[in-house]
């Protein structure tokens, strides 16, 4: 009995430091075009963009001019196209399918390609494996 709950203590300290260590994952390159990333990460993406866009569309409204501020729309839509970029190559296509009217809508809800593509692992870590890592599972699990 003691042997079990040692070693369910052990597999649950394991799972949490693993979904720590994803969390960190995130944003590890937002500016970056390369790679590939799951849809939490783009739909957070998302949702700061939009936030920001609002913050600085209303800090500019409410000077009644030209503001400064503008400038950071330029940074704002490189964030943008570079997390749409990577969650296109996530789903196996070019950055470039993200200009496609309402295609946005299926980059935050269709799943990613399973395993490896040109752009790099899963982000999930689905099939990122040889099929010589699946030989003894059966056995041991």
């Amino acid at each position: 009995m003691y042997r079990l709950c040692k070693d369910w203590v052990v597999e649950m300290v394991e799972q949490q430091i693993f979904t720590n260590h994803k969390i960190r994952l995130m944003f590890k390159a937002p500016f970056s075009f390369s790679g590939r990333i799951r849809r939490t990460e783009y739909g957070i993406s998302y949702l700061v963009y939009i936030v920001l866009l609002g913050i600085i569309a209303g800090i500019t409204e409410a000077s009644r001019g030209v503001s400064f501020l503008a400038i950071a729309y330029i940074p704002m839509l490189w964030f943008l196209f570079a997390q749409g970029a990577k969650r296109c190559h996530d789903r196996g296509h070019t950055g470039w399918y993200q200009i496609i009217p309402f295609y946005v809508f299926w980059m935050l809800f269709a799943e990613s390609k399973y395993g490896p593509n040109e752009y790099g692992p899963n982000p999930k870590g689905l099939g990122n494996h040889d099929d010589i890592d699946e030989i003894g599972k059966d056995l041991v699990g």
